[in-house]
């Protein structure tokens, strides 16, 4: 077990050795003129002032927390939380701080080819990709074994479990605040400067006269960079947990407990290796695709992750039988392999199927750039029907991922599937990451006057960013929602494990006469699914309304420095960037507060309020149920949110270079129809990019708080 142990942590090394040779590399490249190095200042000024100030409120609360988690549970759990909380927020920040740097050599390299710009763009994305790979299974792995090799606990001891769990805990926590607090200033940034700029001014997207186009390059790095860095550091490490909860849970008093622990770990420890190798094959190719180059990477890292997959189980347990859980199911080796490459399958199918619904060519996009001929109502119902739309592939996925990988390996085979996935999740976060790289480097190219052509390469790349940002999302809602069932099953045998300890031991009497009731025909388990599914919803409704407010605040702002200084518009007068950052920056910490919290407290208040009405086993009932609830309607809401609003995004780039309608008319920019496809962008923004993507940790977040619930209550 150490020498594995041992293994899987230098597996995690080298994503941080190669994070930093690709930074070097980057930093390396020539940042351009002096106009250029002055707007990539302003937006690096802008992005660290604003991740400041939301890591200084999230510390607040984290500290909060981490107290209140050493009274209740241990220091043990404590420290965990600290670890998942802090190496969340350090993935998080270093990404941005390399694509606020890689921004401006973008550009200056997209001026000599295209191939150039690419380079530099993907391999920016590359560091925040292993750094969110690497940070999470060191600090899984390295926990896990303070815990129990240093501190000398078994593997299957309470202390172990809840450590991890509330290591996971401290990254949702993160995760949900960066989400939200990042989605909230980029698409209010972006909402507002867009009403305004383009729609009443007439000016370019990223025209220097608009006070908040700093402001909308500043959003991206602290939303696409920073915001989804967190968010699949949390899916990472709660996955990995989940699955090692799991393994604890069926081998409980077992000397296999450790080998179906370490398993995981090993998993993903492989597949950093083989995401590092296929950041070497993404070069653009004679034909020009950017998509192509990229997905070269893509399917080198999943491929080479079967072998990978294959050297992990070999190592860790074996291709025969290599265990009984205490259900009484026989696990294979050679099933759980199988039930890895089911994971894999699932990522490139929500991949291919993400792409087609956001790929700028595709028949969805296309369709709304149709129905944008026809006006802005009409777009944004072609709009809204692509997003609802888009749900139905991506859920079949799943369901036949879940089928097939429960009938290979139970729930703990659904588990290594999940693990699978998120084990090249270096190699998606590099997709994801590439995208504010390659916006913020066309936004430079235009403020600092640089020849069209150049604006041409990284309008390009960044039609294509918008693309891989939706297949991130897709991606990780997809992840989440295996990884919440996981989390949901881990719950419910948990819950059993007390009840069952409780007949023979004091320590957990409080679970003593607890008699759950999962059935349909118990209203309570109602309850719970109806209080579980509003919970999105809601979410999302309170997401898009704090959106709504920042975007209506900036719009406000910029018609007022329009008003007040009448030279912007001539080209004589410099607009006030920094008041545009600072408004955007109180309003999204603010903002996020609130919605962020509303995860965290429903499983405590659904369990305490049911508990008084009906007592502790229905209570238990209802907050099963209520995960249900959130896993369901969680995935609908953030695939339907995330797919539409990556079509809409791509339906409105359509008309830059002029889009040809069913009758042969080519629209080109400004025509009206290009302005319904604003209309559409504008509805689709927070769509994609805040409410969407916030679903995703909240739905793990609320599974999480459940198990914390029942170790806070074991301890009494």
């Amino acid at each position: 077990m150490q020498s594995i142990i041992f293994g899987v942590g230098l597996c995690g090394l080298a994503a941080l050795a190669y994070a930093a040779w690709a930074t070097r590399s980057v930093l390396a490249a020539s940042a351009g003129n002096a106009k250029m190095q002055e707007i990539a200042g302003a937006i690096r000024e802008g992005a660290e002032a604003y991740l400041t100030r939301q890591y200084t409120t999230i510390a607040i609360v984290g500290l909060v927390v981490v107290v209140i988690t050493w009274l209740l549970l241990s220091i043990h759990a404590a420290i965990g939380f600290l670890v998942g909380a802090v190496l969340s927020g350090v993935a998080g920040f270093i990404g941005m701080l390399v694509s606020v740097r890689a921004n401006v050599r973008t550009a200056d390299a997209a001026a000599k080819s295209l191939s150039a710009g690419l380079d530099v763009a993907f391999k920016s994305g590359a560091i925040t990709g292993m750094l969110v790979a690497g940070l999470a299974l060191l600090g899984v792995v390295s926990y896990f074994a303070v815990l129990t090799l240093g501190l000398g606990f078994s593997v299957t001891d309470r202390t172990v479990i809840d450590g991890l769990v509330s290591l996971g805990f401290g990254a949702s926590l993160i995760s949900i605040f960066a989400r939200l607090g990042g989605g909230i200033f980029t698409k209010g940034a972006d909402v507002g400067g867009d009403l305004v700029g383009k729609v009443e001014a007439g000016i370019p997207e990223d025209d220097p006269r608009n006070p908040a186009t700093i402001a909308d390059n500043v959003g991206d790095n602290v939303g696409d960079c920073a915001g989804m860095a967190a968010d699949l550091f949390e899916t990472y490490a709660v996955t990995v947990v989940a699955t090692m909860v799991l393994g604890a849970i069926f081998f409980a008093g077992s000397e296999l407990a450790a080998t179906f622990m370490i398993y995981p770990l090993a998993i993903c420890a492989t597949c950093i290796l083989t995401s590092i190798v296929g950041t070497f094959f993404v070069r653009l190719g004679s034909n020009g695709s950017i998509m192509g180059a990229l997905y070269k990477g893509f399917w080198a890292t999943t491929g080479l992750s079967v072998i990978g997959l294959a050297l992990a189980t070999w190592a860790v347990i074996g291709f025969g039988d290599a265990g009984q859980t205490s259900a009484g199911l026989v696990l294979n080796g050679t099933s759980l392999f199988l039930c890895g490459i089911v994971g894999l399958a699932v990522t490139a199918l929500i991949v291919v199927i993400t792409e087609y619904y956001t790929g700028i060519d595709s028949r969805p996009v296309r369709s709304i750039s149709q129905a944008s001929v026809t006006g802005h109502g009409t777009n944004v119902i072609q709009g809204l029907a692509v997003s609802l739309e888009a749900t139905a592939l991506p859920t079949l996925v799943i369901v036949a991922g879940i089928v097939s990988t429960y009938q290979l390996g139970g729930l703990y085979g659904t588990g290594i599937a999940v693990t699978a996935m998120l084990g090249v999740a270096g190699m998606i976060v590099a997709l994801d990451a590439f995208g504010p790289v390659t916006d913020n480097a066309g936004g430079i190219a235009e403020m600092a006057g640089l020849p069209e052509d150049v604006r041409k390469s990284t309008d390009a790349l960044d039609a294509v960013g918008n693309t891989t940002k939706a297949v991130t999302k897709g991606y990780a809602i997809g992840s989440a929602g295996l990884g919440a069932l996981v989390l949901f099953a881990a719950y419910n045998y948990d819950l059993q494990y007390f009840i069952q300890q409780s007949a023979t031991s004091d320590a957990y009497s409080y679970f003593r006469g607890v008699e759950p009731d999962f059935a349909l025909t118990n209203p309570f388990v109602v309850v719970g699914l109806l209080l579980g599914g509003l919970i999105p919803y809601l979410f999302g409704g309170i997401a898009m309304t704090a959106v709504g407010r920042a975007g209506s605040a900036v719009v406000e702002e910029v018609r007022r420095q329009f008003r007040e200084k009448p030279g912007i518009m001539a080209g004589t007068e410099r607009p006030d960037y920094a008041r545009a950052v600072d408004l955007l920056t109180r309003a999204a910490i603010r903002e996020m507060i609130v919605p962020s919290l509303l995860p965290v407290l429903a499983p405590i208040v659904v369990y305490f309020g049911v508990y008084l009405i009906a007592g502790k086993s229905e209570a238990f009932s209802a907050v099963g149920a209520m995960l249900l609830g959130v896993i369901v309607t969680g995935l609908f809401v953030a695939i339907s949110m995330t797919s539409g609003g990556g079509a809409w995004d791509n339906a409105k780039k359509s008309f830059e270079d002029g889009f040809v309608d069913a009758a042969g008319v080519t629209h080109l920019k400004g025509s009206e129809a290009h302005k319904a496809s604003v209309t559409g962008d504008t509805v689709g923004d927070p769509y994609k990019d805040t409410a969407g993507p916030a679903v995703n940790p909240a739905i793990k977040i609320t599974n999480i708080v459940a198990l914390l619930l029942l170790a806070v209550l074991a301890h009494g």
